[in-house]
């Protein structure tokens, strides 16, 4: 993942973005606070983790849920 400082990110912003839809930037102030940059619209946004082209499962989402919130 990439470092760039905040003024460089302002002078080269499309071309960041660019590289965020790629690998993810980071982007750094000053004072030490640090952003990260990914990109939302991704092919494997709302994907589930299991879905594995060959294995088969009855798993549904609201399981997965199900699990989650009563695993911690």
């Amino acid at each position: 993942m990439k470092v760039y400082s905040c003024s460089e990110a302002r002078r080269k912003f499309a071309a960041i973005l660019d590289t965020a839809r790629k690998e993810g930037v980071i982007i750094t102030r000053r004072d030490g606070r640090r952003y990260k940059i990914v990109p939302l619209n991704t092919p494997e946004e709302g994907k589930s983790p299991l879905s594995i082209k060959h294995l088969k499962t009855n798993i549904t989402t609201e399981f997965m849920q199900f699990v989650v919130i009563y695993s911690a």
